[in-house]
């Protein structure tokens, strides 16, 4: 458990903007060092703003990196650790919010949703884990996942959706090997409902690689239809507030972050279906 993060390293991937920079700047806030990796300059540059105006500048470093670029993850890392000092606090925020019918996504779709959303996070593990069991300090990770991962299914999400359930059963796997090393290691998997971000921007940072026909790319809807009913309750958080629910799990090591419990219905709805599944009665014996 990480009571303090007051001078740890912090590497947040996607941290140029929404969910990664309310992260960035809820651990710089309590004296952590930060650095932000992200696709786009304009981001880092509104990052750096951020830190110049918050006054955390001198203890930032910011750098380009799609977390599918194996050798530049690893690069990121060597660099911000000779800046700021060893990883303590590993962030897989990157994703990309890929909505489209499923039944007629190609595989560019597929290899794009997949390729960030879930093995990116797998890149920023196998890059970073290394480097906070070599120094015995401890540390944590989080891992971003989605709210929707656990509710009930939802048109346009059949991509999103399954790479983020799988980043959710990652880190509670995570979790259950570093206990079982006793490793002073947490692990924390945030599941985000909607938050003020640049998610609907996705399609513009789709590689050329993977630029198709597809109706993955032409959706009217950016990034589908949410919800209607929000219990009364805030809907569309700040990305700071996120940050904040996130520091907590750091520092309690808890390993859930769900911002919206006004869905619950639909996750009792979704494992009600599951529980009816197992009785004996479902199937024919």
């Amino acid at each position: 458990m990480m009571e303090s993060v007051s001078g740890a390293m912090s590497f947040v991937t996607g941290g140029g903007s929404g969910i990664g920079l309310g992260i960035a700047r809820a651990l710089a806030a309590q004296g952590a060092r930060v650095a932000i990796c992200d696709l786009r300059e304009d981001h880092l540059a509104q990052a750096r703003d951020v830190a110049a105006r918050e006054g955390w500048a001198d203890r930032f470093a910011a750098f380009r990196l799609d977390v599918t670029d194996r050798p530049g993850f690893a690069a990121a890392l060597d660099e911000a650790e000779a800046r700021l000092g060893p990883l303590r606090i590993l962030v897989n925020n990157a994703g990309v919010g890929i909505a489209g019918p499923v039944d007629e996504a190609t595989h560019e779709d597929w290899d794009w949703g997949v390729g960030v959303n879930l093995i990116g996070v797998a890149n920023g593990l196998v890059a970073g884990l290394p480097r906070i069991k070599a120094h015995g300090k401890g540390g944590h990770v989080v891992n971003v996942a989605s709210e929707g991962a656990v509710m009930s299914a939802r048109l346009t999400r059949g991509i999103y959706a399954p790479t983020k359930a799988a980043v959710i059963s990652l880190t509670e796997h995570l979790r259950l090997e570093l206990e079982a090393k006793g490793l002073a290691i947490g692990a924390s998997v945030v599941c985000p409902g909607p938050v003020a971000t640049n998610i609907a921007q996705t399609e513009e940072n789709r590689p050329a690689a993977f630029r198709v026909d597809s109706p993955f790319r032409t959706r009217g809807e950016p990034h589908g239809a949410l919800p209607a009913d929000t219990g009364g309750a805030p809907f569309w958080l700040d990305p700071l507030e996120v940050g904040h629910m996130t520091l907590h799990a750091i520092r309690a090591n808890k390993l859930y972050v769900i911002t919206h419990p006004q869905f619950i219905d639909s996750v009792k709805a979704r494992h009600a279906a599951i529980e009816a599944a197992m009785a004996p009665d479902y199937l024919p014996r």
